[in-house]
């Protein structure tokens, strides 16, 4: 965040971003998103995420997990707990990490 603010700050300063990039040692890349953003984005998805196994029991899940808001927090849904029901009652296939 440091140099962030030193590298906005020098280019307000009047030095071009190739001179920023050579005096900071970071690449102009690195400058162009520094200056083209006022904080850090951070990382942003470019694509959504594909879980074919899981989609067809999105549904079902975000069910048992609003009915979960009604409930004490000791007895709401884990990860492991989704994944049993899945398996037991509507023959799920897939693995307990995408459910995680």
């Amino acid at each position: 965040m440091e140099l962030y603010r030193k590298v906005r700050l020098a280019r307000s300063e009047g030095m071009s971003q190739r001179e920023l990039a050579r005096h900071f040692n970071i690449s102009r890349d690195s400058v162009r998103k520094m200056l083209a953003f006022s904080t850090p984005p951070g990382y942003r998805r470019t694509k959504e995420i594909k879980r074919p196994k899981l989609d067809g029991f999105t549904e079902i899940i975000d069910g048992w997990l609003e009915g979960d808001k009604n409930v004490p927090r000791k007895q709401r849904h884990t990860a492991k707990r989704i994944h049993e029901r899945l398996k037991a009652e509507h023959e799920f296939t897939g693995g307990y990490t995408i459910i995680k």
